[in-house]
């Protein structure tokens, strides 16, 4: 089974190490949106000393400088370029969109998240990127449904699309109007892991903020939360502090309760 590149060696692991995946792994990624580098590279610092991973949001800056974004932190950053149709802020050519993942790989990020719709020549493109660089840096291919949760059947069907990439990582996040939305997605991590792909699943919204921290108890790469109250970037997310808190609470339940 393909494992959840782990936290480079000599930098601090996350409060949380060891739920999930087997031994261990990223389990608390932060989110950072912000207009400048200067805000970013402040919120990136504050986000590493209390997460596992922060991602960063380049389509919410609006020149984004990638040698300064990552220098001394790129072991530790999820480099997303977010398209439009997905829920992001990008809003240039789609050429210049990927261009960004593929200078966040030479720069050597721990991974890059491109979105399953984007053009296959420009996947390509982006992949011979990755080839070249030893595989330092590692693939999350992602879908997004910011509109609601599809059936059952579709869900396993985008599931099957998505480990079509064979890519590091797969990530599937849909809009929960209600709890038997976030469970749906939260069934495809045990049949994804059990086909050995690595997987971040689970619901936005109000009915889906459970399924952030059920998933990584069943074996998801991570979860998102935010960095304090009022720095959510998605509807559901809940601070590092409280995911944390609860996480915890969580395990030692599953843990006691085991015969």
């Amino acid at each position: 089974m393909k494992r959840c590149a782990p936290v480079h060696a000599g930098v601090r692991s996350g409060p949380i190490s060891g739920i999930g995946t087997p031994g261990g792994g990223m389990k608390i990624c932060v989110p950072v949106a912000a207009a400048t580098n200067e805000t970013a590279l402040v919120l990136m610092d504050r986000a590493l000393a209390e997460a596992d991973l922060v991602e960063i949001r380049l389509d919410a800056i609006g020149k984004p400088d990638l040698k300064r974004l990552l220098r001394g932190r790129r072991g530790r950053v999820l480099v997303t370029n977010r398209s439009a149709a997905e829920g992001g802020a990008f809003d240039g050519p789609e050429a210049r969109r990927v261009a960004f993942l593929r200078e966040a790989v030479v720069l050597g990020a721990a991974y890059v998240d491109i979105e399953a719709a984007t053009d296959g020549g420009l996947i390509r493109t982006l992949r011979e990127t990755l080839r070249d660089h030893g595989g330092a840096t590692k693939l999350v291919v992602s879908w997004h449904d910011v509109t609601g949760t599809p059936p059952a059947r579709a869900l396993r069907k985008k599931l099957r699309e998505l480990m079509a990439f064979e890519a590091d990582v797969v990530k599937l996040v849909t809009r929960a109007e209600s709890v038997a939305d976030a469970f749906r997605v939260l069934e495809l991590i045990p049949a994804a892991r059990r086909q050995g792909q690595e997987i971040v699943a689970f619901a936005m919204g109000g009915p889906g903020r459970a399924s952030r921290l059920l998933s990584v108890l069943m074996g998801a790469c991570w979860t998102f939360a935010a960095l304090e109250a009022g720095a959510e970037s998605a509807p559901g997310q809940m601070t590092v502090a409280e995911t944390r808190q609860l996480i915890s609470v969580l395990t030692r339940g599953a843990q006691n309760g085991r015969p």
